[in-house]
């Protein structure tokens, strides 16, 4: 499994512990006291490491290849998924999925952006940088939840909307805003989930909900920690400063009360242990649902208007 530069005290743990079990195994020498001693020590250095995360080392486990994505989450937490595909305009885009599925026996429509996890899949899925007939699929699934009165579920995890020139061209501005605006409006419950990357207008084009939540090592920003650097400094170099600057962490969210709620995760982050990952999602998203199913629509469209409308601080001239 790949670690990242501030998990090396974990990873010399963890190959002494290896070293040890070889000579254990060998059944020469009894080191099961030796093999406890370090799995201890392992354990201990983690909640050392890991309950004083700064936001750029968030932003590398938001990032790390083996963290589930979207497609995962629906296949472990999700029945009887029916992928839909199309905008009817454009194409399909492939950075975008959704379709119909149930959880604990509720119908809803789940929709989200899909990466690759090799050469071959990234460029298939276009790194999870919807075109903008990605965001015209996902609103044309949001209509029909709403013509058949499911819930929808908006999984996000993104490095932003596609920047390229032909994205701009074929309206990218045009179909996040036309999703916010309609997302706003929706006589359904709307529950978003930042999974891993939370980037820009990219991650608000499925953004807008009753609910809001994070995962514990995700991030959600109107900028990328390194695109900020190099707007800031001309430079990658101060990434990492621009990361605490930018206060994106899934902490920092809920304090500015940008977010509803910060989704637990296993010690080490989401890839460390994928199947406790999908049982605590499930239970927080089954919880979520439980809490708006029923509410009458003109309240869940006033009451979603009302919480972003308070968001931000602002004056008159």
């Amino acid at each position: 499994m790949a670690h990242f530069d501030f998990e090396k005290p974990i990873q010399e743990l963890e190959d002494q512990l290896e070293e040890v079990k070889k000579v254990h195994e060998k059944g020469k020498v009894d080191m099961q006291a030796k093999m406890k001693e370090l799995e201890e020590k392992i354990l201990e250095t983690k909640k050392e490491i890991y309950k004083s995360l700064t936001g750029w080392q968030r932003v590398q486990i938001s990032r790390h290849p083996e963290r589930p994505y979207t497609l995962d989450y629906i296949e472990h937490c999700f029945d009887h998924f029916i992928e839909l595909h199309g905008d009817r305009t454009v194409k399909d885009d492939k950075a975008m999925v959704g379709g119909f599925a149930s959880i604990n026996g509720t119908s809803v429509m789940v929709i989200g952006q899909q990466k690759g996890r090799n050469t071959k899949q990234r460029q298939y899925r276009n790194f999870g940088m919807p075109n903008p007939e990605g965001y015209r699929k996902a609103l044309r699934l949001m209509k029909m939840a709403e013509r058949f009165k499911l819930p929808i579920v908006c999984l996000i995890d993104t490095p932003g909307a596609s920047p390229g020139l032909e994205a701009e061209e074929r309206g990218q501005g045009e179909a996040i805003a036309r999703n916010l605006y309609e997302m706003s409006v929706f006589k359904v419950p709307i529950i978003c989930i930042i999974i891993g990357e939370g980037a820009s207008g990219g991650a608000l084009g499925i953004g807008v909900g009753d609910r809001v939540l994070m995962m514990e090592n995700t991030w959600y920003s109107v900028i990328s920690p390194e695109s900020c650097s190099s707007i800031l400094w001309r430079s990658w170099e101060h990434k990492e400063k621009a990361a605490e600057a930018l206060k994106l962490t899934a902490n920092d969210m809920l304090q500015n009360k940008l977010i509803d709620g910060v989704i637990p995760e296993p010690l080490g982050g989401a890839h460390m242990n994928i199947s406790e990952t999908y049982d605590i999602f499930k239970k927080h998203l089954v919880l979520e649902l439980n809490k708006l199913v029923g509410t009458a629509p003109d309240k869940l469209v006033q009451t979603r208007i009302e919480k972003f409308s308070l968001m931000g601080d602002f004056t008159e001239a």
